[in-house]
């Protein structure tokens, strides 16, 4: 009889939930589950109550054994664990608002895990990892970091070089939506496909074959982004405007993009429609926000104990599915094929070793193998170069605090216009963020005490948001 084991998920009120339950369920052969913690703090007690009893009840009509337990107590849920998954969000729905509505007030994009918004999130998330990481070295030694917290290759990257938890992978649920969109267009199924992906979370390319050696990249992008086939060129993610890209520059370089190269390759029209949908008071968060309070009640009904097809209109589906898949794969050392975010020891030849990258590896008992890529093409060397400076700027700021690296990740990034605006912008970020970026505090006091105009602004801002909300 094989060892049970434990999992434990920080960030446990998450509505993504019922789909991790769902896909440890499907997966009961592969991994022999006795306990599945739930760890949430005091503000999304009341959501882990709802959807830790959905959890309950879905295993129930399983007819597992499993003991679910939800806590608020971390160290108390981390002790002795197999697995921890992260899913949370600092300062949850609230400070993503903040993330998109401030810069798009000074209009610059404003986007979860892209420009300026993705740069704070780092900033408020990547403390808190490092903390779980120095529990978890106290509590359960030997356990795998499983991150699909954003942004997550920058959150993996400073588990691995700052926490030094070598046993960390991250996870992002686009390349299945780049996977689903090529088997539909050559009309075959994924297991007759072989697929490589490699970049950076969020900002990847692929090629794909097919079982007779036959690459079809150069089909897929004919097929996908010539102009008489750009209906075809939706990648199925719910959160990115669908803007047709470019297909003379697609075909330039002759790989499959991210469908998040939009807000690079595209960024004046993708940042012309975020700037609209803020006119409109319809920014991601807004609509998540309600989105959300209508899975919860959904959640909440005792008759439900399976995962809703609503959960789908979400934005992230299948990043709890992908964590099932990893789990089980290191679990039973299966050595499959997925995309995830690891450390680069070479598969980029354009980046460096020690980096975190999100590519194509094989899944062991001791981690993630990356498949070996190579050289990109110069048009994808220079852009990825900066990328990935960028977010090891970023990084360095979030650990230390530093405003100056702060404001040098602000002025590499290419969403992100350098000089008086740039500085603005972060200045209002950190004022909004104060609650959760203490790294900052002395600067985040200068700021309130030398620039009221920036605490107006904002205060003003997020007052007008919050009023209509109330009145929606």
């Amino acid at each position: 009889m094989p060892n049970k084991i434990k999992i434990v998920t920080i960030g446990g009120g998450s509505s993504y939930m019922p789909e991790l339950i769902e896909g440890l369920i499907l997966r009961q052969e592969q991994l022999p589950i006795a306990e599945l913690w739930l760890v949430d703090i005091e503000d999304g007690a009341e959501k882990m109550e709802i959807v830790g009893s959905m959890a309950k009840r879905m295993i129930a009509a399983a007819k597992l054994d499993w003991q679910v337990h939800l806590s608020l107590d971390r160290k108390e849920a981390l002790k002795d664990a197999d697995y921890v998954t992260t899913q949370f969000r600092v300062g949850l729905l609230d400070a993503r608002l903040k993330d998109e509505v401030i810069p798009l007030a000074n209009g610059l994009l404003g986007q979860e895990t892209n420009g300026p918004g993705g740069i704070f999130k780092a900033f408020r998330t990547v403390p808190v990892i490092l903390d779980i990481i120095e529990d978890m070295r106290q509590l359960c030694p030997n356990a795998w970091l499983v991150d699909f917290t954003n942004p997550a290759g920058m959150v993996t990257e400073a588990a691995i070089k700052y926490g030094k938890w070598e046993k960390t992978v991250g996870l992002c649920n686009v390349p299945f939506g780049h996977i689903t969109q090529a088997c539909s267009v050559l009309g075959a199924e994924e297991k007759d496909l072989n697929f490589k992906f490699a970049g950076l979370n969020h900002f990847h390319w692929h090629r794909v074959w097919d079982q007779q050696g036959n690459e079809r990249t150069a089909e897929l992008i004919d097929k996908i982004y010539s102009p008489d086939q750009q209906e075809k060129s939706d990648e199925g993610l719910k959160n990115i405007h669908q803007i047709p890209f470019n297909y003379d520059q697609v075909k330039h370089l002759g790989l499959l993009p991210c469908g998040y190269h939009r807000y690079y390759y595209l960024q004046e029209p993708m940042l012309a429609h975020a700037i609209e949908e803020f006119e409109q008071y319809e920014t991601r968060a807004e609509v998540v926000k309600k989105t959300e309070a209508r899975l919860f009640e959904l959640y909440k009904d005792v008759n439900l104990n399976y995962k809703p097809e609503e959960l789908s209109q979400r934005g992230g589906a299948h990043y709890s599915d992908a964590a099932c898949d990893l789990i089980a794969s290191i679990q039973n050392n299966s050595g499959k094929l997925m995309v995830v975010s690891t450390r680069n020891n070479g598969a980029i030849a354009d980046l460096p070793f020690d980096c975190v990258v999100e590519v194509t590896a094989a899944i062991t008992s001791h981690g993630a193998e990356p498949l070996r890529w190579g050289a990109l093409p110069p048009a994808a060397r220079g852009m990825i170069q900066l990328m990935k400076a960028m977010e090891e700027t970023v990084i360095e700021a979030a650990v230390s605090g530093d405003y100056g690296a702060a404001l040098h990740a602000f002025t590499i990034n290419p969403l992100i216009p350098a000089g008086d605006t740039a500085i603005k912008v972060l200045d209002q970020l950190l004022y909004a963020h104060k609650a959760y970026l203490p790294k900052f505090a002395s600067k985040i006091a200068e700021i309130e005490q030398t620039k009221p105009e920036i605490v107006t602004f904002v205060d003003q801002l997020l007052a007008d948001r919050q009023a209509h909300a109330h009145k929606g």
